[in-house]
């Protein structure tokens, strides 16, 4: 049976109603048992000690903000009487560093993935379509939509996965570093493991030029690229029509073969978090990761504002020197991003989250650490780069859903662990695992959720650990998620400059 309340971390001066409790109520913690003041909603904090304005508040054995107001035990801890002790940038000390990453651990699991001619593992089969420009979005479109109806037998064979074009604005009436991440972006994409065969269809006039697009996908992943300028063709739907044909030719001949969990590469997503989220689901990739990464996978990290406030704990896992100080720079790279631009750093959490029960964007940081567990932070990647050593990625992007999940397939991702506990129906181009932190969004939107992570609560994190791996292998190897079964899959690109 579940309990009334948790405290996470000995160290805590708060702990988390687990349902919700009305004043009066008698709970007991750590053989410790005090008396609630005011009515808690579940997933929300309530005092566990005395504490005077200005006073640290400690969750996840982390300060999570500074008291507004006295608070005593048994007390409401949320907006109107905690707030955030975030400022500006910091000066990042570092501490001992784990050892580099060695061989992998022998790990048993496996799973049925396409091993590509590069050296890569996908978990899909599928035909992508993307366009250097928002001018030939809609005909991308239209090219995988007659596509997929001239070839639906061998989608229903199982023989493709699918044949899909991925929409976007940009490409054109961009500058300097703007225009360089959306063709970053691109080119990772194109490079996907989990794309037997891309074309990249263009305008001719646009900014982002077809030529300099192909030459910034990885080399050795343009043998499954092709390229069509719209107003160089005459007919352009018959002559990009022609070439999917031949690629879905081509794709068809690929078969799944047994991979070792060690050749995944996964992306750490979280969105409309929720009290429960650092409690159930964040923890559960976090475990995941550490297994993962032991095993010489990749678990990639991004989301860097939502690291503000816990990220002494991810430099302190850096395996060397540089690694620490490409991390410790992106965190105070995106600080002054938002300081450029008179903007506070601590400008979360959402109001989802705050409806949730997270109040600051350090409570909110601490939790969502926790999706990378323990694992050895081995690299820091540029956004729209590719993720490669075996250990944890830090992957430039910001917290925005759709931005930093489509950059985390750009980096590599086959498939994008997304914990959630407030619900989205969207996904993204690779497999995109919806994992509800809380019982009640799993039973109201299974059309939504893939993994319940409630049920560590219930049932121990060893048996959840087990069935989520499962759960993990199955749809690696093929297993529809619920946001492909409803046809969600989008993409959205960082707009990071001005616009012409």
């Amino acid at each position: 049976m579940m309990a009334d309340a948790m405290q996470v971390h000995a160290a805590d001066t708060v702990a988390v109603a687990l349902r919700a409790l009305q004043a009066g109520d008698r709970v007991t913690l750590a053989k410790t048992e005090l008396t609630v003041l005011a009515d808690i909603p579940q997933g929300h904090k309530f005092a566990l000690a005395p504490h005077a304005a200005g006073d640290a508040v400690v969750k996840y054995g982390l300060t999570i903000g500074r008291a507004t107001h006295p608070i005593m035990p048994g007390e409401h801890v949320h907006s109107h009487n905690l707030a955030t002790a975030l400022e500006g940038e910091l000066h990042y000390a570092a501490a001992a560093r784990s050892a580099p990453v060695s061989d992998a651990r022998p790990e048993g699991r496996t799973w049925q993935g396409y091993m590509r001619a590069d050296g890569r593992a996908g978990t899909r089969n599928e035909i992508w379509i993307l366009p250097t420009v928002g001018c030939v979005a809609l005909t991308a479109e239209q090219i995988a939509r007659e596509a997929e109806q001239r070839h639906a037998g061998l989608i229903a064979e199982g023989r493709i996965d699918g044949i899909m074009a991925f929409a976007h604005p940009h490409g054109c009436s961009q500058l300097g570093d703007d225009l360089a991440g959306t063709r970053a972006l691109l080119a990772g994409l194109a490079a996907h493991p989990n794309a037997a065969g891309v074309l990249l269809i263009g305008l001719g006039c646009e900014s982002n030029q077809l030529d300099a697009l192909i030459e910034a996908v990885p080399a050795q992943a343009r043998a499954r690229v092709r390229t069509l300028a719209s107003q160089a063709a005459g007919d352009e739907l018959a002559e990009a029509g022609a070439i999917v044909d031949a690629m879905v030719v081509e794709a068809a001949q690929a078969r799944r073969e047994n991979l070792p969990l060690g050749a995944l590469v996964v992306g750490l997503k979280c969105g409309g978090s929720d009290g429960f989220s650092g409690l159930t689901a964040n923890p559960l990739l976090g475990r995941f990761s550490e297994r993962l990464a032991a095993a010489g996978g990749i678990p990639i990290l991004t989301e860097i504002p939502e690291i503000f406030g816990a990220e002494q704990a991810l430099l302190d896992r850096a395996v060397d020197g540089e690694v620490f100080a490409r991390a410790a720079d992106l965190v105070n790279g995106f600080k002054r991003y938002y300081l450029d631009q008179g903007l506070p750093v601590s400008e979360n959490p959402s109001p989802g989250n705050i409806a949730g029960g997270i109040t600051t964007l350090e409570e909110k940081s601490a939790g969502a650490v926790q999706k990378a567990g323990t694992a050895p932070l081995t690299s820091v990647i540029d956004y729209g780069a590719q993720a490669v050593t075996p250990g944890l990625a830090l992957l430039e992007a910001p917290g925005n859903d759709a931005v930093s999940s489509t950059a985390l397939t750009a980096a590599g991702a086959t498939l994008v662990l997304f914990t959630t506990g407030r619900g989205t129906p969207l996904g993204f181009p690779a497999p995109t695992v919806k994992v509800a932190s809380n019982r009640a969004l799993a039973q109201a939107k299974p059309h939504w959720i893939d993994f319940d992570a409630s049920a560590a609560l219930d049932e121990g994190a060893q048996a959840t650990d087990e069935a989520f791996l499962k759960a993990l292998l199955a749809i690696a190897s093929g297993r529809k998620t619920a946001a492909e079964r409803a046809g969600q899959r989008a993409i959205a690109i960082w707009k990071k400059g001005v616009t012409l």
